[in-house]
């Protein structure tokens, strides 16, 4: 069984890449004119909704793939030689 700690770094790290990533796609729909805030329910604004959640969707499995290989590595070097 996990200890809380463990639990509460994978939930914030999970928080923080979810924010991250959901603040780029948000940013790069406002670079290329997709504004989530837009009245109604335009191409415009739908597409921004997008890039927001796959924003948030990949920074979320990013930062599980980076906390998992940092996790590997870190059992490959308490084995040692």
């Amino acid at each position: 069984m996990q200890s809380h700690g463990r639990l509460w770094q994978e939930g914030i790290g999970d928080a923080i890449g979810f924010v991250a990533g959901g603040l780029l796609g948000f940013w790069l729909g406002q670079w290329v004119g997709l504004d989530v805030f837009e009245p109604g329910y335009s191409v415009a604004s739908l597409g921004g909704i997008v890039l927001v959640g796959l924003g948030a969707g990949l920074g979320r499995r990013l930062m599980r793939n980076w906390r998992e290989s940092r996790s590997q590595a870190d059992d490959d070097a308490s084995l040692g030689p």
